[in-house]
């Protein structure tokens, strides 16, 4: 491991602490009387308080400094005075601990006296300090030049993604998006527990991957010998317990997709599911719409939320239009009564591209997604869905070619989707049945395997029941104006990380003499390699010594070689 000219002082300033007794990492209990909150708004001149956090800044000025420190609810500035500190002649534990084996990002503790500064600043007196943890790699922290410009601020999303850890120090904003992520959560658990429903745990590991049609990640299991699937829906493990007399459950779910990634997907995210025996997807969309607004209150203080350009308000009630009545209005296209051959033609009339796998279902919901579902900005049930798209959904009471099922869109995306769920066996068991057809022609969305045990679990009666469920993911980036779901997860998934190769001296000099006599060269390789001057500088991983400039364009992989 090559280490940065900062990266081998800090351990040389680690080495010196030991060699002094100092343990750079002690394993004793820190008790902390006050946070830098309840430090400020508690306040009272000369009261003593015992604090803790990692150090952000510091202005040294002979005997004296002005700090910052950071702990979880924010920042307070510190004053160490080395004659407040230190006691007769022994000054080291200012003059060489907190003057030169102190770096910013250690973590340390204080004990002094609050006092307001001539500018009205509320500070810390310190009158002793500990150190918890010797930080080894300098903070991303920005800088800012004499003029009061800023920069170096660790902005870069791939490096914020991947290294969460620093992002959250060093970009307090961040913390509050997961903040807000929390109080989602728990205004959700808690309005479905007022409600009278329970929250459950449902397997992970499922002999068949059902619920959905998605692809789903394979594990297999030693001792029984047999392949597992991680979840991609927990919506018939929940309808099981509806079976069993549970009359209202709910759970937060793990979800795993082994599907791309973009703005909007993760292959793991988390989805809330509901299930209320005795109700009908009419009640769902009051109940969704108390849920949201509650939410909504809960997260932001307010029943709007504001979504890059947009104002979305949350507030009951929502509007309701049938689908067929959307793709009307948007198309001029009547899906009423047309047949799998004249809803092809209809989108090849579109634009819309398709192909023969494709059955009624899908090329519907192609029809919708292409031209309907990026008006819908304000929050708007979508309701009565065609029969071949919701296998799991009850038919609709005055149309069988018809279901009972709305999904809610906002901004142009779904964030809920329910049902009056299907409880007929028999008619379960056909619908698996068709589903299995379309998944053998082709149809990627198609389910390609049947639950037997969910269907014997129907043939012991299932109540009437409406269930939803809610991409928490999507709905806390629309909470929080985040259009990427990756600012809404504290660990998305990344693509591997390229490590670079360390050059050797004769690597190094050869590389040198590149830049020196043949910039062409050089310049024609990055273009060449589609980089930018950023990414090229990441994306050297080294020199041969036949004199080979090799370069990555980190992203996907692309190599370039020139002699």
């Amino acid at each position: 491991m090559q280490l940065s000219e900062q990266e081998q002082v800090r351990r040389q300033k680690l080495s010196r602490l030991r060699e002094i007794g100092i343990n750079p990492y002690p394993a004793a209990q820190y008790h902390v009387t006050h946070t830098s909150t309840q430090a400020k708004q508690d306040y009272t001149e000369g009261e003593k308080v015992v604090m803790a956090g990692r150090l952000m800044s510091r202005r040294i000025q002979g005997n004296a400094s002005f700090a910052e420190i950071q702990d979880g609810e924010g920042r307070i500035q510190v004053y160490f005075n080395r004659d407040e500190i230190c006691t007769g002649d022994d000054k080291s534990k200012y003059n060489e601990v907190y003057k030169k084996l102190l770096d910013i990002g250690d973590f340390i503790g204080i004990e002094g006296e609050l006092f307001t500064t001539k500018v009205g600043e509320k500070t810390v007196m310190v009158k002793d300090f500990t150190l918890l943890s010797k930080a080894l790699k300098p903070l991303p922290l920005p800088k800012t030049d004499a003029d009061g410009n800023t920069y170096d601020e660790f902005v870069d999303p791939e490096m914020r993604y991947r290294q969460r850890y620093a992002d959250l120090a060093v970009n307090p904003h961040v913390k509050e998006v997961f903040v807000k992520r929390t109080k989602l959560f728990n205004a959700m658990r808690s309005f479905f527990n007022d409600a009278g429903y329970f929250e459950v745990e449902t397997p992970i590991l499922q002999p068949i991957a059902g619920g959905a049609a998605a692809r789903p990640f394979v594990t297999h299991h030693n001792s029984l010998d047999i392949p597992l699937y991680m979840r991609i829906a927990n919506e018939l493990y929940l309808k099981r317990l509806i079976v069993g007399g549970f009359e209202g459950v709910y759970e937060f779910s793990k979800n795993f997709r082994n599907e791309g990634m973009d703005r909007t997907h993760n292959p793991e995210f988390t989805a809330m599911e509901i299930y209320v025996a005795y109700k009908d997807y009419h009640w769902m969309m009051d109940f969704c719409e108390q849920l949201l607004e509650t939410c909504a209150i809960a997260v932001n203080g307010t029943t709007q939320a504001t979504f890059g350009e947009h104002t979305v308000d949350f507030k009951a009630p929502y509007a309701r239009v049938t689908m067929a009545d959307s793709i009307k209005h948007f198309t001029g296209f009547d899906i009423n009564g047309k047949n799998e051959d004249e809803l092809r033609a209809a989108c090849k009339d579109m634009g819309i591209a398709v192909d023969d796998t494709m059955g009624k279902g899908k090329l519907i919901d192609e029809i919708f997604g292409e031209k309907c579902e990026g008006n819908y900005i304000q929050p708007t049930f979508i309701t009565d869905y065609p029969k071949e798209m919701s296998p799991l959904c009850k038919e609709h009471r005055d149309n069988p070619e018809l279901t009972e099922r709305f999904e809610l869109m906002v901004c142009g995306k779904e964030i809920a989707n329910a049902y009056s769920e299907l409880n007929d066996p028999i008619d379960q068991r056909e619908r698996f049945e068709a589903q299995l057809e379309l998944a053998k022609r082709g149809d990627d969305e198609a389910t390609a395997s049947i639950d037997y045990d969910f269907l014997r679990s129907l043939e012991y009666g299932m109540p009437p029941t409406s269930g939803m469920g809610i991409g928490m993911d999507r709905l806390i980036m629309f909470l929080t104006n985040n259009p990427s779901i990756q600012e809404v997860l504290f660990f998305p998934q990344m693509k591997p990380e390229k490590k670079a190769l360390d050059l050797s001296e004769n690597e190094k000099a050869i590389y040198d003499l590149l830049v020196k006599e043949s910039p062409q060269t050089l310049s024609a390789l990055k273009t060449a390699a589609g980089l930018s001057n950023k990414a090229w500088d990441k994306g050297i991983k080294g020199l041969t010594k036949q004199g080979v400039a090799v370069v990555s364009k980190t992203d996907d992989g692309l190599l370039v070689a020139l002699a």
